[in-house]
C-alpha cells in the first residue's frame, strides 16, 4: 500500500464557520467547498482538515453521522510562547491556557466555533533526550504534526524516545 495523502474528517454543525476559524487563525487554506463539506490544508500539516455538516445523508456509516466530540486537532510549533501571544492578540479565547507537562510538552488549546478544540504543542528539550531527536524536522521530511483523538496519540517517529 502507498498512502497518496491523509485527512481528518470532522462532522460539525456549521463546517463553513470551522474552516473559517482554521483559515484565519491558523493559516491554513481551502482547498474545495460544497454544500455541507469543506476541506483546509497548510502545506506543513501533513494532512488536511474537511469538515462536513453533521447529518448529511451521504455520511456513511450511520454511526458516524453524530458531533466531533472528545477529540482535538494538535499541531506541534516552533515557538509556542510566540503563538501564544499572537492567537491572544487575535483575540481567539483560550480554552486551556498555555502550560508545560511533566514530559516536556509545552502547550495551549483554543476552540473553533463548532467546539473542536485546536492545540499547539511545542516539545520542550528533555536533558535525556538525544539532540537529534529534538531538531526540526529537515525540509522535504514529515512535518512535526500529530493529532490526538479520543486520548489516543498519533505522532511521527521522531517524537518517540529511542527512535
Amino acid at each position: 500500500m502507498r498512502i497518496t495523502s491523509s485527512a481528518v474528517s470532522l462532522n460539525v454543525a456549521d463546517p463553513t464557520a470551522s474552516a473559517d476559524f482554521l483559515k484565519r487563525h491558523y493559516g491554513f487554506t481551502e482547498d474545495m467547498a460544497a454544500d455541507g463539506f469543506v476541506s483546509l490544508s497548510r502545506p506543513d500539516a501533513g494532512f488536511n482538515v474537511i469538515f462536513l455538516k453533521t447529518g448529511l445523508p451521504t455520511f456513511k456509516p450511520d454511526s458516524a453521522k453524530g458531533h466531533a466530540d472528545g477529540l482535538l486537532l494538535a499541531f506541534v510549533v516552533d515557538d509556542i510562547d510566540a503563538e501564544y501571544e499572537r492567537i491572544q492578540a487575535e483575540g481567539v479565547p483560550i480554552t486551556t491556557p498555555i502550560e508545560t507537562e511533566e514530559w516536556g510538552e509545552r502547550y495551549f488549546q483554543t476552540a473553533d466555533p463548532n467546539g473542536v478544540i485546536i492545540q499547539l504543542v511545542q516539545w520542550m528539550t528533555d536533558p535525556e533526550t538525544p539532540a537529534e531527536l529534538s531538531t526540526p524536522t529537515p525540509p522535504g521530511k514529515m512535518p512535526n504534526t500529530h493529532i490526538v483523538i479520543h486520548r489516543w496519540e498519533i505522532k511521527p517517529w521522531q517524537d518517540f524516545p529511542g527512535m
